[in-house]
């Protein structure tokens, strides 16, 4: 059984996204066919980048980086719950990504952004060159969410509609295809 870690991309005080992180946590569940964590940044609360040496040597001197590191470790694969600051990626994503680097190697990420018009799909593209950099493989399918704070009801649970659950349904699907499919390339 695969395991899928689900991180969040924002810190900040009163952010809605966690909304989308339960949803797509709680849809992937349903599945039973995957063991499924979400990583909260903002529990996990890495500062910014201290690490003395280079991720891809695996020096870790900080006991975070250390915790960190098991933690991503024991992913098969990713689902990224993406805001979009800006036309861009979050900085807590970016930070959490660079602290590693052999950790991400031959695993699959998934995209769930969200933001106003574009849903997301401009932070989406450009960290899709990020995950690259550390050999993740960007998964196809994904889910883009324009205009979610529509979706999110009274009591802080998102809403979607039946295209965004199709999506979500897909994009799981081929996050398992992809996770099965370099699962020879991260055993080596």
């Amino acid at each position: 059984m695969n395991t899928i870690k689900i991180i969040t991309s924002t810190t900040r005080e009163g952010r809605k996204g966690i909304a989308i992180a339960n949803w797509i946590t709680d849809l992937a569940k349903q599945n039973n066919r995957y063991n499924i964590e979400l990583l909260d940044l903002a529990q996990i609360n890495l500062p910014f980048m201290d690490e003395p040496n280079h991720p891809r040597l695996k020096q870790y001197h900080y006991e975070h980086t250390k915790k960190w590191s098991e933690t991503i470790n024991t992913a098969d694969a990713f689902i990224i719950v993406l805001a979009e600051y800006n036309f861009g990626f979050p900085a807590p994503i970016k930070n959490a990504i660079d602290y590693l680097y052999n950790e991400w190697m031959n695993k699959p990420v998934a995209f769930v952004s969200y933001g106003g018009v574009s849903g997301g799909l401009r932070a989406t593209q450009m960290l899709k060159q990020v995950v690259s950099a550390v050999h993740m493989m960007p998964v196809t399918d994904q889910v883009n969410i324009p205009f979610f704070a529509k979706l999110i009801d009274d009591n802080g649970v998102f809403q979607p509609g039946e295209p965004i659950i199709k999506s979500a349904e897909a994009m799981l699907k081929g996050l398992e295809s992809w996770s099965e499919a370099l699962k020879t390339m991260r055993n080596k």
